[in-house]
């Protein structure tokens, strides 16, 4: 495994400590003995060929996928010491294709946090709108039909909705890959602001494209094609 860490000797505060992870599927290992670290602050990408489970590896650190060796640790506790609906509102997984329900753009986002806050909706049309604004949408946007959504448009949702629940940790997959130029430059500046915005915030991104991980992050795991 290729692992370029120009942090090392850092003293930041660990928020999420990976030890020897293995995968398999089938009768061989998609990945082992991945082991890495992520810091308070710190913007981690992810590499590799198509196919190496680069996906399988962010859903496995919030246990949305099982793992067959290693363990994950989130600030101090391993997955199974964790409350999971907490444990997913603090590290969100964003996926490539993402779940929406019917509706406008606002339902999906009114819907999760209302389902966060047990009924009490904390929800802040202004917050969303200060959110869009850093991708040049206003309100219309709120009123368009999911099923007229793009999808980029869908992926700018997506984020959207993990961006207001306020988390920790982004496991971003491929953000986006269904992004134009502009757009693109726009939700990474907007990721950018958010982690910004509180010192501990951290992110791991993986991407194909090795010019947008050297933009969006401090350093890069590559995972291997094991044989």
């Amino acid at each position: 495994m290729e692992f370029h860490d120009p942090w090392e000797g850092s003293t930041l505060t660990p928020l999420l400590v990976v030890e020897n992870l293995g995968r398999r599927l089938g009768d061989r290992w998609l990945w082992q003995q991945v082991s890495f670290e992520l810091a308070a602050g710190e913007a981690l990408g992810i590499s590799g060929a198509s196919g190496t489970g680069k996906s399988l590896l962010l859903r496995s650190l919030v246990g949305l996928d099982p793992i067959d060796a290693g363990s994950v640790m989130f600030q101090g506790r391993f997955l199974k010491q964790w409350d999971i609906p907490r444990l997913r509102r603090s590290m969100i997984y964003l996926m490539q294709t993402p779940g929406l329900i019917e509706g406008t753009v606002e339902d999906n986002l009114r819907a999760v946090m209302e389902l966060r806050s047990n009924g009490h909706s904390p929800y802040s049309r202004d917050r969303v709108l200060e959110i869009l604004q850093t991708c040049n949408r206003d309100a219309a946007f709120l009123r368009q039909s999911v099923a007229r959504l793009s999808g980029g448009e869908r992926q700018l949702l997506a984020l959207v909705r993990a961006l207001q629940i306020d988390p920790i940790v982004l496991l971003l997959d491929e953000p986006t890959a269904a992004l134009d130029p502009d757009t693109t430059r726009q939700v990474e500046a907007l990721i950018s602001q958010w982690q910004q915005q509180q010192p501990q915030r951290s992110y791991l991104w993986v991407s194909h494209s090795a010019d947008q991980l050297q933009r969006m992050s401090h350093r890069t795991l590559t995972l291997p094609i094991l044989s």
